[in-house]
């Protein structure tokens, strides 16, 4: 059965009991907030209330649905060395790696297109059609590319067949990402937007850990001459059912409350379908937009560098894929317990602080982290790539609920899957590729920590320009809250302030 619509208060309902002061106290700066519209009269059929039971299952559907889609994209940057000479001419090592990173990386250039076409479209038919439309269409590229011949077998066409698959992979990758974080944003409390949001990267990092898992498994079963015949397949065939299930659990879902809300307005709805166009979201939201992209750049190039480009780096520095590996994986469970828990201070503190602590983290850290990497050892490379990762999940726990509320609710998806991958394309996708490339061309090992550390002063610049969002409704959309006696405290804050 499919979840009860979040539902808002009636108007006429007055408290029955007085009002907590401390409740009261708390939404202060939430009506302060509210009084600064044009209709500063709140009441509280304006409010949205979506009980925790309902956000409980738009979280695990949308998150669950968002590691399906990054397993795809881990298990091919995790076999990534292995693809290169299953899909490339044999010769060099290093050009085939080169050419497995480029095809990686070629995803990326159709991203923007993605974002393009479904943000604006999710922005007129709705969240929860495009997500499950961007699911299709991963799990089914993913699952070609485990039944595409090698380069032995057909010879040229093998890594056209294999740029294909990964364009349409990206190209469905454009509106997942914008559209995830806004169905969370949407769905959750103001007061409680970064623990919820959180779960989309955890949800994230559930998708790489079991690529890596899998991938793991298959080479100390198998050994290397059965996964470069047929064993480097199997995580790519898995893709078709996973993807199946994440499109159930995403069909199950209701609309998320903000776009029930514009929708329910027929003359909102007309405006929204008027306005949100490519125009209104580079013209309208370009301050928004530079921000976005500049966010998104410190994330992506610190997040695809860790856990992306690690395992073959670690490889040419000689350590063992199955070490490295399983080094990041022991990370990533890591990141994984910690995540929640920095969303939630972000709820707290706020979200400026908590950026800026990971940029600084990146700053700082990266070239003893590097250094220790390139001591060798199972000890020094496990802490070098533990210190990246607490910089990393200061980002992981706080962007899906920083990057929604810079844009308003009538051209949020569309506005944040563009200026999203717009970064990611520039900056994220090309990390494994232009590191490598640095490092042929400088024959210097460091060159990772140089290319972090960049990352991280942007990360820095954009965390201080931005306003800060943390239990502030989201702009466009009225307050949300998560019972009816937020409501009613809500309304009780009002008439506090209005009285002082």
């Amino acid at each position: 059965m499919a979840p009860e619509a979040p539902h808002a208060t009636d108007a006429r309902e007055v408290p029955t009991t007085a009002p907590d002061p401390e409740a009261v106290a708390r939404h202060r700066v939430l009506f302060r907030t509210v009084h600064r519209r044009k209709n500063p009269r709140l009441r509280q059929s304006d409010i949205t209330v979506t009980e925790e039971v309902q956000v409980r299952r738009a979280v695990k559907a949308t998150a669950l649905g968002n590691a399906m889609e990054w397993f795809d994209f881990g298990v091919y940057a995790y076999l990534a060395v292995t693809i290169g000479q299953v899909f490339f001419p044999s010769g060099n090592a290093s050009a085939q790696t080169l050419s497995a990173l480029a095809t990686f990386a070629a995803a990326f250039l159709v991203r923007p297109l993605g974002g393009m076409f479904f943000g604006p479209l999710g922005d007129r038919v709705g969240r929860k059609k495009i997500l499950a439309l961007t699911m299709i269409m991963m799990a089914a590229a993913t699952l070609a590319i485990g039944l595409i011949p090698g380069y032995g077998t057909i010879g040229i066409w093998a890594p056209v067949l294999l740029i294909v698959c990964r364009m349409v992979q990206g190209f469905s990758t454009g509106g997942e990402y914008g559209g995830a974080a806004t169905f969370i944003a949407e769905y959750a409390p103001d007061r409680r937007r970064g623990f919820w949001g959180s779960f989309l990267e955890f949800g994230t990092l559930i998708g790489f850990t079991a690529a890596a898992l899998l991938v793991t498994v298959l080479t100390m079963t198998l050994g290397d001459d059965a996964m470069l015949a047929w064993g480097w397949r199997i995580p790519f065939l898995v893709a078709g059912p996973l993807g199946l299930v994440g499109l159930y659990l995403r069909i199950k879902l209701d609309e998320s409350p903000a776009f029930q809300k514009m929708a329910e307005d027929e003359e909102a709805m007309t405006a929204g379908r008027e306005k949100s166009s490519l125009k209104e979201t580079f013209v309208g939201q370009w301050p928004a937009m530079l921000l976005c992209i500049a966010l998104v750049a410190a994330f992506n190039i610190t997040d695809y560098m860790l856990l992306s480009y690690m395992p073959t780096y670690l490889t040419e520095l000689g350590f063992g894929e199955t070490g490295g590996l399983m080094s990041i994986v022991v990370v990533m469970l890591v990141l994984m317990a910690l995540v929640t828990s920095v969303g939630r201070l972000s709820d707290r503190i706020g979200r400026k602080p908590v950026l800026a602590a990971g940029s600084l983290g990146f700053i700082v850290l990266s070239v003893p982290s590097f250094l220790l990497i390139q001591q060798g050892g199972t000890v020094p490379v496990f802490a070098g790539l533990l210190i990246l990762g607490l910089a990393l999940v200061c980002y992981l726990g706080t962007m899906s609920a920083s990057l929604p509320a810079l844009f308003p609710t009538r051209v949020r998806y569309g506005s944040l899957s563009i200026g999203f991958n717009l970064s990611v394309s520039l900056f994220g996708g090309t990390t494994p590729l232009v590191v490598a490339a640095l490092i042929s061309a400088t024959g210097n090992k460091l060159m990772p920590a140089f290319y972090t550390m960049l990352a991280g002063l942007v990360g820095l610049v954009a965390a201080l320009a931005m306003k800060e969002t943390a239990r502030r409704p989201l702009e466009g959309s009225p307050p949300s809250v998560a019972s009816d006696e937020e409501a009613r405290e809500l309304v009780a804050a009002q008439r506090a302030g209005q009285q002082g």
